[in-house]
C-alpha cells in the first residue's frame, strides 16, 4: 500500500463515502488521513460500575452484557431499546437509526464495552448511540490510553460516518504501512531537539501511549510542519535574491533631488529615512525588491512610495500604485498630484469608472513611455493596460488582493518590476515570519513630530445624548466628526436602515441650516459618493455619516472626531483604521467607540484594546490572539496558514527554532544536496509538487 493512494484502498471506504470525506474534509488520499490529526482525546482507561453514575452528562465507559433488544414504535418511525446490565444494576441503550443491522449483529448476553455520553430521565439512566466493542475485538485493537476525537461535519454524521470509524481506518491504516513511514528530518535536527522519530510521532498523534508521549508527538509534528513552511519562505528568498534579476537604478538623479530639496513639504522622520535607505540599496543592486512596508495610519508611507517611484523615474522607468478601492486611490493621486504640481512628471489615475476616451489616452501615453506614474484600482491588472518599462509596482493594503491578481503586477514587463507592498494594518511578527517570510520587511515605527495621539473612550448607547453634546463643542471650534456605522455584508438592508435610521436623528440633533451633513455608503453612484466626500474635504460639511467605506483614503486634516456606532460589531484592525482618520492635524483628536451593554468577552477586549493602547503591532497582537492567523491579513487565501497542527500564536517559539533551523541548512547546504540532508530534499520535494500554493505565498 502506498501514502498516494486514493483513500478508497482502505476497508470500509466506499466511493460515496470517499467523495464524501474529500469534499467534507479535503481527504482524498491516504497520506490525507494520517496527517488528520485528533482535535482533543478521551481517557479510556476508567471503567464506571452502573450503580454508581451520577447525572453529570458525561462521557463514561462500562463493562457489561446486553440482555434484551426491543424495537419501540414511535410517532415517527421507532427507536431500537437494550437493556444493558452490569454487576450492579441495569440502564438503557437507544438507537435511533440502523436498527436492522444493529438487531442482526449485537450478540445477547456476551461480554461489551459500552462507551458514550450519559443521560438521566424519571429516574433511569441512558446511553444514546453509544459505541459498543465486544471485549474479544476490543483486545485487538492499537491500545491507547487517550482514544482520539476528529473533527467532523453534520454531513458525516448524517451519513453514518462516526468518530469510531475515523479510529478505525487509521488504525487499519497505520497497521499497514506503519514500516513504510519514513523520516523527513534529518538525524542532526532529530538528535539537536530531541525529537520523535516521525513514524512513532504519527502512531502517538493518533493512537497515544500516555499523555507525556502524545506532547512529544505533538511538538515534533507542529516542529516539521512549521520546518517546512519557513523551509520554503527562507529558499525562495535566497533564489529570488541570487538568481531573479532586477531593474538596476544606478543613480539618485536630478528629479529625486529637486523634490526633496525643493518641494517636500516636511522633514522626513529618522524611520522613513531608514527605509528609503533599505529600498534604495535594494534597487541599486542587481536583484529584484520584493519589500513589505508597514507603517501605522498616518506615519508617512505613502511619501516614501512617492520617492521610490522618483528613484524610477530618474533611471528610465514607469512606476505604478495600485490600492484596493477608488477612494483610496483617488486619495492617493490628489496627494501625488498637488506634490509634484511644481514639476514636470506626469500622473495619470485609472479606475472602474474613468471614462473610455480617457482609458485610451492613458493606454496610448503608458505605450509611448509619456505617462511617469500611473495610479489605479484592480483597473491595473487588465491586459489592455501595457507600459512601456515599468520599473517598480507599489501595491497598497494588499492583503484586498488576491494572489494571482497580485502576480499579475510581475508580468507587466519582461523583467519583474520591483515590489514594495504597503500596509496599514500593523502584523504580528510571528504572522510576519509565516506569511511573508520571503520578503523583506521595513517598518515606520515613529509618527511626524508634532501628531498628538488620539484620545479614545468607550460610552453606552445611553451616554449618546452627552456625545452629541462633545460633538456640538468640537464643531463650534471649527472642526469636523466623523460618525460610521458597521458595514456587515450579509445583511446590506439592515446596515443600510441602521445607516438611514442614524442619519435621521443626527439630522434631528444638528438641524439645518446651522450645521451641514454628508452621507456616504456603498449604494452610492461613484460619482455621489466622490460629491459628498468632496464636500466634507472642504469644509462645506460638518459632520460625515458613513459605513466603513471610509475606512481608508480619506485624509481631512480638520476631521478631529470619529464616533463608532455599535463599536462591538468592528474587529479590532477596523477600529485602528477608523481611528487613524482623525489626528491628522495639529490639534487634539478624540475616537467615541458607542456600544450596547450587552458584549461578549472578545468585544470587551477588544474595546478595552482600543481605549488603552494606539499602538499599531500591539492592537494586531491582541487581535491576532482574538481571531486566529486564518482570518487576520486574508491569508486564508495564500493557503500558507492551513495549519494541520501548529497554531502560530501559541506555538511561537517552535516557529523561532524551526525558522533558524531552515536558515542554518540553507546556509550551509541551498540546494539540499548533502547527504545528510537527503531526507529533507525528498519530503521538501513532495510538498512543493503537492501544494504549489506555497509558491506565490507574497
Amino acid at each position: 500500500m502506498n501514502l498516494n493512494n486514493p483513500i478508497t484502498y482502505l476497508k470500509g471506504v466506499s466511493n460515496a463515502r470517499a467523495s464524501l470525506l474529500s469534499s467534507e474534509l479535503g481527504l482524498s488520499k491516504l497520506n490525507d488521513l494520517l496527517h488528520y490529526f485528533p482535535y482533543r482525546y478521551i481517557d479510556r482507561t476508567k471503567f464506571y460500575k452502573i450503580n454508581n453514575l451520577i447525572d453529570n452528562n458525561s462521557e463514561i465507559q462500562l463493562f457489561g452484557r446486553i440482555i434484551e433488544l426491543k424495537t419501540i414504535k414511535q410517532k415517527k418511525g421507532s427507536r431500537l431499546v437494550g437493556k444493558f446490565q452490569d454487576e450492579t444494576g441495569s440502564m438503557e441503550l437507544v438507537w435511533f437509526k440502523g436498527h436492522k443491522w444493529l438487531k442482526d449483529s449485537i450478540k445477547i448476553n456476551t461480554p461489551y464495552i459500552i462507551y458514550g455520553k450519559i443521560n438521566y430521565f424519571n429516574g433511569n439512566f441512558s446511553i444514546v448511540h453509544p459505541e459498543i466493542d465486544l471485549v474479544d475485538e476490543y483486545k485487538k485493537k492499537i491500545q491507547a490510553k487517550l482514544q482520539p476525537v476528529y473533527s467532523s461535519t453534520e454531513k458525516l454524521v448524517n451519513s453514518g460516518l462516526s468518530n469510531k470509524m475515523f479510529r478505525g481506518y487509521l488504525q487499519d491504516l497505520l497497521l499497514q504501512i506503519f514500516e513504510q513511514i519514513q523520516e523527513s528530518l534529518s538525524e542532526e535536527i532529530i538528535n539537536e531537539y530531541g525529537l520523535l522519530g516521525k513514524r512513532d510521532a504519527l502512531l502517538n498523534i493518533h493512537f497515544p501511549k500516555s499523555p507525556e508521549i502524545l506532547a512529544k508527538a505533538q511538538y515534533r509534528l507542529k516542529f516539521e510542519e512549521l520546518f517546512f513552511i519557513q523551509l520554503q519562505l527562507v529558499r525562495k528568498k535566497l533564489i529570488r535574491k541570487n538568481k531573479i534579476k532586477g531593474y538596476v537604478f544606478e543613480q539618485v538623479g536630478d528629479t529625486f533631488n529637486n523634490f526633496y530639496n525643493n518641494y517636500l513639504p516636511f522633514d522626513l522622520t529618522n524611520a522613513q529615512k531608514r527605509v528609503l535607505k533599505e529600498i534604495r540599496r535594494d534597487v541599486a543592486s542587481n536583484a529584484h525588491m520584493n519589500r513589505l512596508l508597514q507603517g501605522d495610519v498616518g506615519s508617512g508611507k505613502t511619501i516614501v512610495a512617492l520617492l521610490s517611484m522618483l528613484l524610477a523615474i530618474d533611471n528610465g522607468f514607469q512606476a505604478a500604485i495600485m490600492a484596493p478601492t477608488e477612494i483610496l486611490a483617488t486619495q492617493h493621486y490628489n496627494a501625488i498630484q498637488e506634490l509634484l504640481e511644481q514639476m514636470n512628471i506626469s500622473v495619470e489615475l485609472l479606475t472602474g469608472s474613468s471614462k473610455v476616451k480617457k482609458r485610451r489616452e492613458i493606454h496610448e501615453s503608458l505605450e509611448n513611455g509619456n505617462l511617469n506614474i500611473l495610479i489605479g484600482t484592480h483597473a491595473l491588472l487588465e491586459d489592455k493596460v501595457k507600459f512601456r518599462n515599468l520599473g517598480i509596482a507599489i501595491i497598497d493594503e494588499q492583503h484586498r488582493f488576491g494572489v494571482a491578481q497580485r502576480s499579475k503586477m510581475w508580468q507587466k514587463n519582461e523583467l519583474p518590476p520591483h515590489i514594495l507592498v504597503m500596509t496599514a494594518t500593523p502584523i504580528p511578527r510571528t504572522l510576519a515570519m509565516s506569511v511573508y517570510g520571503d520578503l523583506d520587511i521595513s517598518v515606520i515605527d515613529e509618527l511626524p513630530p508634532g501628531r498628538k495621539e488620539v484620545k479614545t473612550v468607550h460610552r453606552y448607547d445611553s451616554n449618546r445624548l452627552a456625545v452629541f453634546n462633545f460633538m456640538k463643542q468640537e464643531i463650534e471650534k471649527g472642526r469636523q466628526v466623523y460618525i460610521v456605522y458597521p458595514l456587515i455584508q450579509e445583511s446590506e438592508v439592515m446596515d443600510y436602515k441602521d445607516l438611514m435610521d442614524g442619519y435621521e436623528s443626527v439630522s434631528r440633533e444638528f438641524p439645518s441650516p446651522k450645521y451641514q451633513i454628508s452621507i456616504v455608503h456603498g449604494k452610492m453612484k461613484p460619482a455621489d459618493k466622490e460629491y459628498e466626500m468632496q464636500r466634507f474635504v472642504k469644509g462645506e460639511t460638518q459632520i460625515m455619516v458613513a459605513t466603513t467605506v471610509i475606512e481608508v483614503g480619506v485624509n481631512v486634516p480638520n476631521a478631529s472626531v470619529m464616533v463608532i456606532e455599535s463599536a462591538e460589531r468592528f474587529g479590532l484592525s477596523q477600529l485602528h483604521q477608523l481611528r487613524g482618520r482623525v489626528g491628522r492635524g495639529a490639534d487634539q483628536s478624540f475616537c467615541v467607540l458607542l456600544s450596547s451593554f450587552k458584549l461578549s468577552a472578545e468585544a470587551k477586549t477588544r474595546l478595552k484594546t482600543m481605549v488603552e493602547t494606539s499602538d499599531g503591532f500591539k492592537i494586531a497582537e491582541v487581535d491576532l490572539k482574538l481571531r486566529g492567523p486564518g482570518n487576520i491579513m486574508g491569508t486564508q487565501q495564500s493557503g500558507v496558514l492551513n495549519l494541520r497542527i501548529a497554531d502560530i500564536v501559541k506555538d511561537t517559539a517552535i516557529l523561532h527554532k524551526a525558522r533558524n533551523t531552515a536558515i542554518e541548512i540553507l546556509q550551509e547546504d541551498p540546494n539540499l544536496s548533502k547527504p545528510e540532508n537527503k531526507a529533507i530534499h525528498k519530503t521538501y520535494a513532495e510538498i512543493f509538487k503537492a501544494s504549489g500554493a506555497w509558491s506565490n505565498i507574497s
